[in-house]
This record gives structure tokens, sequence and C-alpha cells, in this order.
């Protein structure tokens, strides 16, 4: 059985949805530090806020006629140009980061992206949500 394809605004609150597991997590860690498991969930929890994003991205650019794109980068740049994101440079470092990490480099390659991931990503994220409600609320 062939599947619906999701709408913009359903791509919205899977990504919404995401972003907010991932803010939980990465305050639950915050006083206390994160054990290794903890670091790795971390990880994942924004991978998979940031793939969402993409693919909300995605979306909204087939809604408007845009696209295909061939990558995450083509995908940003774009998003930077269309005004979704408004730190473009912070989204390809946040893809060159993704890229970078991998679990058996040393420890202090993953705590810089776990930095990253808190001090820098979940803003952007976050900021990247309140332009998208605004987009589809036109």
């Amino acid at each position: 059985m062939k599947t619906l394809p999701q709408s913009c605004e359903e791509c919205l609150k899977q990504f919404s949805t995401a972003l907010e597991e991932l803010k939980t997590f990465a305050t639950r860690g915050e006083k206390t530090g994160y054990s290794e498991s903890q670091s790795r969930e971390l990880i994942i929890h924004f991978e998979v806020a940031h793939e969402l994003a993409l693919k909300l991205i995605g979306k909204y650019f087939q809604k408007m006629g845009k696209g295909p794109f061939s990558g995450s980068r083509d995908t940003t740049v774009e998003a930077f140009h269309a005004e979704l994101i408004d730190d473009g440079k912070s989204w390809l470092d946040m893809i060159i980061d993704r890229i970078q990490y991998n679990p058996v480099y040393a420890l202090d390659t993953q705590q810089k992206f776990l930095e990253n991931i808190r001090h820098n990503y979940i803003s952007l994220l976050e900021k990247f949500e309140d332009t998208m409600e605004k987009k589809l609320d036109e």
C-alpha cells in the first residue's frame, strides 16, 4: 500500500517533536555531565532533528516548485538564500561536524561536537522552527 506524501505542516510537526526531545535530553545532562552512552544518545537526537529539518526544507521547496537538490549542503545553501535560515555558515558547520563525527575518533573530537550541539546548533534549529512556523502561516 502506498503512503501519501507528507505535507510541510506534518514535516514541521515531526521536526518540532524531535527538537523538543533533543532539548529535553540536552538539559538532562547539563548539571551532572554526560556518560559515554548519553553523549552518543545526544548526538543521535541531534542527527534526527537535523535530518528532519533538512526534510522540511526539501518539502517546503517542493511546495514552492524548487529543487530537488543533490544533498544536504545544496539544500542548506538554498535555504539560506531563501531566508529559511539566517546563519548559513553555522548550518554548513553542522553538516561538517556530522561528517567528521565518528565514534572511533578521539574523545576530544566528540566533546567539541557535543559542545557545538548544546551551545550552537540547538538554538539554530529553534530559530529555524520559528521561521518555518511563520512561513507556513503565510
